[in-house]
């Protein structure tokens, strides 16, 4: 790494450079008429008037977090020799790489501001250098910052250039570092090496570096707990300028990309830390990072500071019980959680865990978990299912439509295959979309959204604020996960079906005023692109009470999850979980008509987890918060609004029932498309109790008896024979003696039975001869079948028995169609005593 020169003033091309830039000074000030007034800069120690704190408070206005004067106590001053060099030099290759090579401006660039503003009218770009950036920070009051105008750039200039005049370079770049706010509340590098990473910045290497000189720009933007991802990209391009700046290596740049940064560590005085940095996030976006620095600011956030610390307290105490308890495997690896719960009715943010400790750097706890893009499994089915019900998308499927819950090949607009499987490895037959949505299962949700359609699936998603899955590869995975969303868009869009079809955008301040008491802002969304949404209805009413009420079904949901499971509150509660296939995101989200909350809980290094799911991972942490969040509030049902019927169906196939059906039950409908037909699919067949087929046209009355079956499509006839379900046999549609007849044996015929021999000796031939193409045929003795065969010769050999016999031959024609022969009788005796 290439050392910096310490204690210039400037190169020597400054002598010349300060010419050109005093005669542009000069210029510009008699183009101005000589209304601009520049004072000397007074010594870099004094940085300015100590301003005001700002205090963020909870909704009962408990303080959260006291942003003391940046100026003040969270000021880390420090001297260059304690900054790494590294840190210098990123700074200079991001902020002004010809900083020990100018007087303070960078010619090339005035001049290319100037023209611009002198074509435009208007400042269009910039050209500040840190010299400049400087004096901004020390000398120019906040409001004289944000000031665009020609009058404010030459101050700017005329002082950047006396401040070249009385002090080093090092002086300068020294101040300039112990004054740029980096975030999070921090002024200074040395206040941003506590904040970010919880050390003393001579201990801060390259890539600490790189990310910290990242961060002046858009602290905001570049957060690690907000957008992990943005900050590495920032971080990345810091090194790339060092690298064409010749500081470092390509090799070296490489190596601190990869490098894990570990944030945070050390501990200080805060309540809800995520959600405190994202409240100062909010605050710089709104209204600016230099209003922000001013002070004096009284934050009115929607948190509830005492749901808070039992959110904070429920994670914490799960986890550790996930990774102690002697009945978990040794191998489970599991380190990180986050929870959040909003007012479905306001949007309030009411609890903001982003992990189980802010200050653990060994699981990078300082990142905000709540804001983190994951992977959300099983938890996206109900927006699926709401669009398949909603009735104004054709024809709605109901909570009472069956579908067959069986090996399912899909194929893509590509023509690639995907076989979905569920859960539990295991199929399940013809089920209600209750049941199916309750129990999670996967094959029918796939062909829920094929019914659907991705376009319309995607659309309702982005109407309940999910906004990143239409940029994932669009296709039937998608129900199961397949994009990526956080915890904090999916909470939200599960809030829509609390409030009854009305989405609402979460809140996060209520109300900021200045020392006087005037009303800076007023309930701030979290997100920027949720400003002006405010409440709007985006779904059905009636759709999202069907919803809502599989979600509550504890006795749907117990085939997959047993009775009273942690989904279970002993109060109306709905609720989904979610776990994906690579075990890393594991999800609980559910809510009452007063409260949503959702839980994440995976590892900080997205490593997979080991026997961790929905229901035993962020099921028992959403549970416990749910049931110390509501305990004050008196239980009340989900409300029912108009339009909605309730009739009684047939269990098993979701149709009216018949006198022929075992199981009832009553189900909800939006008016309209309750079910008209009856069931069909328990039916009373004559069987001929000699062959165990449907009895014939000529069955004698004395061999039929009526049985009652579940008749079920053909394509789960193997399903139901592997579960117990008997299926009537072939029906049969054709008695024509000519196409299938008995070739042996003959009718009437004898046969002796030898005591001596063995049964392999004394067997017969039993034959048919088909007149049409035939797939197989199956022979009965005695109205058991004997054996079938599939080809040619059409026979099977049968030992013999004594008694008198009847036979015949039954076979399945190419078409489908089912022939029966005539019967055969003959005799197997055995031999005369005297004989």
């Amino acid at each position: 790494m290439r050392k910096e020169q310490t204690g210039v003033r400037c190169s020597p091309m400054c002598g010349l450079a300060s010419v050109l830039l005093l005669s542009l000074l000069v210029f510009l000030l008699l183009w101005q008429g000589g209304a601009i007034r520049v004072r000397r800069p007074g010594p870099l120690a004094a940085a300015g008037p100590v301003s005001p704190s700002n205090l963020i408070f909870d909704r009962n206005g408990r303080l959260l977090y006291e942003a003391i004067d940046p100026n003040g106590q969270k000021v880390r001053p420090v001297s260059l020799r304690q900054i790494p060099n590294a840190c210098r030099q990123a700074a200079i290759a991001t902020e002004d790489v010809h900083f020990y090579h100018h007087p303070g401006v960078d010619l090339s660039a005035v001049a290319r501001a100037a023209w611009q503003y002198l074509r435009a009218g208007h400042p269009v770009s910039g050209a500040s250098t840190i010299t400049q950036q400087t004096v901004r920070l020390l000398y120019m009051s906040p409001k004289e910052r944000r000031e665009r105008s020609l009058r404010r750039k030459v101050r700017e200039i005329w002082l950047a250039f006396e401040l070249e005049r009385e002090h080093t370079k090092d002086e300068i770049l020294a101040a300039y570092l112990n004054n740029l706010y980096y975030g999070n509340f921090a002024v200074g590098i040395g206040a941003a090496a506590h904040s970010y990473f919880g050390e003393d910045v001579q201990d801060l290497d390259l890539a600490q570096c790189a990310f910290l000189a990242g961060l002046p720009q858009n602290p905001s933007r570049y957060n690690p707990a907000a957008d992990l991802p943005a900050a590495k990209a920032r971080q990345k391009y810091v090194l790339s300028r060092m690298v064409i700046a010749g500081f470092i290596t390509a090799d070296d740049a490489e190596k601190a990309v990869k490098e894990p940064l570990r944030f945070a560590g050390k501990r200080f005085p805060i309540e809800a830390p995520h959600f405190v940095f994202l409240v100062q996030q909010i605050l710089e976006r709104e209204l600016g990072v230099e209003r922000v620095r001013e002070g004096g600011l009284r934050v009115y956030t929607t948190l509830d500071l005492g749901l808070q610390e039992k959110a904070e307290e429920v994670v914490r105490r799960r986890i550790r019980e996930m990774q102690r308890s002697p009945t978990t495997p040794l191998a489970r690896k599991v380190d990180s959680a986050a929870l959040l719960a909003l007012d479905p009715r306001s949007g309030d943010v009411l609890a903001w865990v982003g992990s189980p400790d802010y200050f653990d750097r060994k699981h990078a706890g300082a990142v905000n978990a709540v804001l983190s893009l994951r992977q959300p499994g099983s938890a996206l089915k109900p927006i699926t299912y709401a669009a398949a019900f909603d009735p104004a998308n054709g024809t709605p499927y109901t909570p009472a439509t069956v579908l067959l819950d069986l090996p399912t090949t899909f194929y893509d607009s590509q023509g690639k295959p995907y076989t979905p499987v569920n859960y539990d490895r295991r199929w399940h037959g013809p089920t209600s979309l209750r049941t199916a949505l309750a129990c999670s299962y996967n094959v029918l949700a796939v062909k829920v959204l094929e019914k659907v359609g991705i376009g319309n699936f995607l659309r309702l998603a982005e109407a309940l604020g999910l906004r990143h899955l239409s940029h994932t590869q669009a296709n039937l995975s998608l129900t199961l996960g397949g994009g990526e969303e956080t915890l904090l868009d999916i909470t939200a869009a599960y809030g829509a079906f609390a409030n009854g079809g009305m989405y609402v955008v979460p809140i996060a301040i209520r109300k900021v005023e200045d020392l006087q008491g005037n009303v800076l802002l007023e309930n701030v969304p979290v997100r920027a692109d949720d400003k002006g949404r405010g409440r709007h209805r985006v779904l059905d009413p009636r759709v999202t009470f069907l919803i809502t009420d599989i979600l509550s079904d504890d006795l749907a949901r117990s085939p997959a999850f047993g009775r009273f499971s942690p989904l279970y509150l002993g109060r109306p509660a709905a609720a989904k979980t979610g776990t994906t296939t690579d075990w890393r995101d594991n999800w609980t989200i559910g809510y009452t008509p007063d409260l949503v909350t959702g839980v994440w809980v995976g590892n900080a290094d997205n490593e997979p987890m080991v026997g961790v799911s929905g229901i035993d991972g962020a099921g028992p942490i959403w549970h416990d918060f749910m049931e110390i969040a509501t305990q004050s509030l008196s239980p009340r049902p989900f409300p029912r609004p108009d339009g909605l019927v309730r009739e009684e169906i047939c269990a098993d196939s979701g149709l009216l029932p018949t006198p022929l059906c075992p199981h009832r039950r009553m189900e909800w409908f939006i008016a309209g498309t309750e079910p008209m037909k009856r069931d069909d699919q328990y039916q009373k067949i004559a069987i001929d109790v000699r062959t165990g087929h449907c009895a014939a046209s000529d069955t004698p009355p004395r061999f039929v008896e009526w049985k009652v079956f579940r008749v079920l499509p053909p394509e789960a006839t193997r399903w139901a024979r592997e579960n117990g379900i008997p299926q009537p046999p072939p029906p049969l549609l054709k008695d024509e003696v000519s196409a299938l007849v008995l070739g042996s044996p003959e009718d009437q015929s004898v046969y002796l039975y030898a005591p001596t021999l063995s049964a392999d000796e004394q067997r017969v031939r039993l034959s048919a001869v088909p007149s049409v193409a035939m797939r197989n045929v199956t022979f009965y003795l005695d109205g058991r079948a004997v054996g079938t065969v599939h080809s040619s010769p059409w026979e099977v050999w049968w030992a013999l028995h004594p008694g008198d016999h009847v036979v015949l031959a039954i076979g399945e024609g190419e078409d489908g169609s089912i022939y029966r022969s005539g019967e055969r009788h003959f005799t197997v005796r055995l031999p005369d005593a005297g004989g």
